[in-house]
């Protein structure tokens, strides 16, 4: 135990035994008699933990308290008073006192304070640092023109109250713009809740995003707050809208409108304060035109647009990503880190990607596992990325096909078959598995096996 507490007091004998009583536990100890001295010991000799008297002469407790938080304001401070009252300790404690103890101390209180005071440090500096590591795995990784000129519009809109809709081919990184957005919002430190509308049946997606009462239907055993309610005063990001019904639409537009709902069987009126972040691989203005999405309701959405790139118009941004996803998938597996070969590099630089960056996150999470060596050579790449294959049959003549097609969504939709007929052979037509490797829902996977007729016997 190396902490290290600063116990200021004008009393000699309080000094000398508290001076003991830590000591024995384990601690370093620093002395002040007053607060002005206090303040002059911590400009040579930064402590974890500050044991502050409240009557001292010169500059008491509270006044040093305030000065403290000025100048140090994660400093852990617990008060400490011979005559203490009620409303000193909330005064204290509003000013960002860790905790107030009475004299005479009891010592296992005043040790079990001071345990649960670093405890809580403890904690604190562990969340940060998941945090930090989750935002680094998740933190959009490229310098091409087309990535700076998105993060310039990231930070412009941030800070914002405005809905976004974020629109691009699957596999484009939708979630991280729509993370990025609310890490540099107002709201960063409210709840980011996030909703595939696509991987919830039809008659459940009422009750994800607004929740239930007890017995609204069966099953229904006890209240349940929805996405709505959890986001409250943070954000709600909205995967694949374009799936969601138009009867559940028409709930999501009076919300944006209105800004209160009410729960599935329930007659309450709810008010939250929620950003609406929405994305889609769907081109909305033709689904407006054949009825399947509300008008209206891509207006509301639409009020700042976003389109995410897909990675073969950012090639450039393909070394940087490898290295990455390199360094990510290493640390997680517990290796080695390891390096990859110029002419591997430009075999991957070079390919299609229909998966877009999720597929090359794939690929290259399998060829950390794969590869025996600390070096990633042509020989570890799959046969169908170095001969420039797409699909799972036809090869490059695929790509032809594509082309041809007269609109983006047949060929997305074509993109998007092939890329799972793909993944399925390479899962040996596992549907959990394949699932799994591309970040979709089984569900999902299921009805879009069914929608594109992929025999799953062969």
């Amino acid at each position: 135990m190396n902490e290290k507490i600063l116990v200021v007091d004008d009393e000699d004998s309080i000094r000398t035994s508290l001076a003991g009583i830590l000591e024995d536990e384990g601690f370093q100890v620093l002395f002040a008699n007053d607060g002005v001295t206090a303040l002059d010991v911590l400009k040579k000799d930064m402590p974890d933990l500050v044991l502050l008297d409240i009557w001292m002469p010169r500059m008491d407790g509270i006044e040093t308290l305030q000065k403290l938080k000025e100048l140090y304001p994660s400093l852990l401070v617990i008060m400490m008073s011979g005559h203490g009252t009620i409303e000193t300790a909330v005064k204290s404690t509003k000013m960002g006192a860790y905790d107030f103890v009475e004299k005479p101390f009891s010592l296992e209180k005043l040790l079990l304070c001071i345990s649960n005071a670093f405890g809580m440090l403890r904690l604190k500096d562990e969340n940060e640092t998941l945090r930090n590591l989750a935002f680094r795995d998740r933190q959009m990784t490229g310098s091409s023109p087309a990535m700076v000129k998105l993060k310039e519009q990231i930070k412009l809109v941030a800070p914002s109250n405005a809905s976004v809709l974020i629109t691009g081919e699957n596999g484009t990184g939708k979630e991280l713009v729509a993370r990025s957005i609310h890490f540099h919002s107002n709201r960063k430190d409210k709840p980011f809740v996030e909703i595939n509308c696509a991987a919830i049946p039809e008659e459940l997606i009422e009750s994800e995003l607004f929740g239930h009462e007890k017995g609204a239907f069966t099953g229904a055993v006890a209240q349940k707050k929805g996405k709505f309610d959890l986001a409250d005063g943070g954000t709600l990001f909205l995967d694949e809208i374009g799936d969601m019904s138009l009867k559940t639409q028409a709930k999501v537009l009076r919300i944006l409108q209105e800004r209160k709902f009410e729960r599935v069987g329930g007659n309450r009126t709810i008010e939250v304060d929620v950003r609406i972040i929405a994305a889609t691989n769907k081109v909305l203005e033709e689904e407006i035109r054949s009825g399947a999405f509300r008008e209206d309701l891509y207006y509301r959405l639409n009020v700042v647009p976003f389109v995410v790139p897909p990675l073969r118009e950012r090639r450039e941004d393909i070394p940087a990503l490898i290295e990455h996803f390199l360094e990510m998938f290493c640390v997680r597996e517990g290796l080695e880190r390891k390096n990859i070969t110029l002419e591997a590099l430009e075999v991957l630089k070079s390919g299609v990607w229909p998966g877009n960056v999720r597929e090359l996150k794939n690929v290259v999470e399998r060829l950390v596992i794969m590869s025996p060596g600390k070096l990633i050579t042509v020989n570890h790449i799959p046969e169908s990325i170095v001969s420039g294959e797409i699909s799972h049959e036809g090869g490059a003549g695929r790509l032809d096909t594509v082309l041809e097609m007269h609109s983006l969504r047949e060929a997305r939709e074509e993109f998007e078959k092939e890329f799972i007929l793909q993944k399925l052979e390479e899962n040996g037509w596992n549907i959990s598995k394949t699932a799994e490797a591309i970040e979709l829902e089984r569900s999902n996977l299921h009805r879009k096996i069914k929608s594109y007729g992929i025999d799953l016997k062969r």
